[in-house]
């Protein structure tokens, strides 16, 4: 089964209610349009804000809308940003209740245990396929979202055997451990060749201080890259990930998957609708503040791209009230409609994720070429990307809504 694709369905519910397809009753359909939201983002890439925002330069509207459809350089967060750790958080949030249906079904934990290191295994190399590519080897790097997943998944699932007590301590020594790592790695010297890592010394996000143990390129995670990506074979020797990306970062992101597991553990439970909402919420306030203070104080930065701890916690802020927001609309309030186009993308997640890097790129190519160069520029050339990207997510989205309506779901 697809790692965000789990089953969520109550705890009250019997076995034999649990439905085998991906929206059946009993389900938590905030959990498929929260995922389908996140997938959503991803999949509009194809639209390309951003040329709009370049064609218009006076625009506001357009520049807002690009700016939250990018990654931020380094510090910050955009909604762009949001996109990895809801995925992330997602996982997380679904395996109470795989756990509770496998178990209910009868399969035994060494079952359960073998299945969950396969289907990570089955995610890292995923994940390292469709980073390869567009190249002529086999292109070894580990920043990809589902291998990151997959990296940690298996530590996850063990940590959903435990209670609660041992996955807070568990979050507790990854994100102090984590950060402690970075600080105590040396900064570079009067003698460090900035050129060789393509970052300028005087580059404005570099911080100063303290926080400079977090910057991009010359930090811990960089260092364990320079050495572990070249022990795989490569065109020529890695030196730099051009955005900072880093393999180490699938420690935090665990991190990440275990607040989501913790969200999941509040809604897989017999408390009243208001209850749940008002506990998510309060995780979230608890995760903004352990994120916001220290990184306002210098001790701690907020950096998605090495995943600092702060951004594990204030991403994880982001999710528990995101989560909590769809939970109390869709599911408390039982106003489903408006959120089908979601779940519809949320329920086939997996399929979504491998559509972006297969599908997306030849069905724009198609629509160039059977339907004419002309059509896009209809309201001028500024907004050729939005028609021609506009087309082709449609298109994928009535993919993923016929494989719907079949109950075809792509699963690991």
């Amino acid at each position: 089964m697809a790692v965000a694709d789990i089953e969520t369905t109550p705890q009250r519910a019997a076995p034999s209610a649990v439905p085998a397809t991906a929206s059946g009753a009993g389900r938590l359909t905030s959990v498929d349009a929260y995922r389908g939201l996140v997938m959503f983002l991803m999949l509009a890439e194809v639209l390309r804000l951003s040329r709009i925002a370049e064609a218009l330069p006076g625009s506001g509207f357009w520049s807002f809308l690009a700016y939250h459809q990018t990654h931020v350089e380094w510090t910050g967060c955009s909604l762009h940003d949001l996109i990895q750790p809801s995925f992330t958080f997602l996982v997380g949030v679904s395996l109470p209740f795989s756990l509770a249906k496998r178990r209910a079904q009868g399969a035994s934990t060494w079952a359960m245990t073998g299945h969950a290191f396969w289907r990570a295994a089955v995610l890292v190399l995923l994940g390292v396929f469709l980073r390869s590519l567009g190249y002529e080897q086999t292109r070894w790097t580990f920043e990809d979202t589902l291998t990151q997943i997959g990296l940690g998944y298996g530590f996850l699932f063990l940590l959903g055997m435990r209670p609660v007590r041992d996955q807070l301590i568990a979050l507790a020594l990854i994100l102090v451990g984590y950060w402690a790592a970075f600080a105590l790695y040396p900064l570079p010297g009067a003698n460090f060749d900035w050129s060789a890592i393509n970052v300028p010394p005087d580059w404005p996000h570099n911080f100063a201080g303290f926080a400079a143990h977090w910057n991009k390129n010359t930090n811990l995670a960089w260092a364990f890259d320079v050495w572990f990506l070249n022990l795989f074979p490569r065109e020529e020797p890695f030196r730099f990930n051009g955005g900072g990306y880093a393999t180490l970062s699938f420690i935090p992101t665990l991190g990440t998957m275990i607040l989501g597991l913790l969200a999941g553990q509040i809604l897989h439970t017999d408390r009243t609708g208001r209850q749940k909402v008002l506990r998510l919420l309060a995780a979230g306030g608890v995760c903004f503040a352990l994120s916001l203070i220290p990184a306002w104080l210098g001790w701690s930065p907020i950096v998605k791209r090495i995943w600092t701890p702060g951004w594990t916690l204030f991403s994880g802020g982001w999710c528990f009230v995101l989560l909590a927001a769809f939970y109390t609309v869709i599911d408390v309030g039982k106003r489903r409609w408006w959120a089908f186009p979601l779940v519809v993308i949320g329920a086939n997640s997996i399929t979504a994720y491998c559509m972006e890097w297969l599908a997306a790129h030849f069905i724009s190519e198609n629509l160039t070429r059977h339907l004419g160069h002309a059509w896009p520029h209809m309201f001028g050339p500024a907004y050729e990307t939005l028609l021609l990207g506009g087309a082709t997510l449609l298109i994928m989205w009535l993919i993923l809504y016929w494989m719907y309506q079949r109950k075809l779901f792509l699963k690991i």
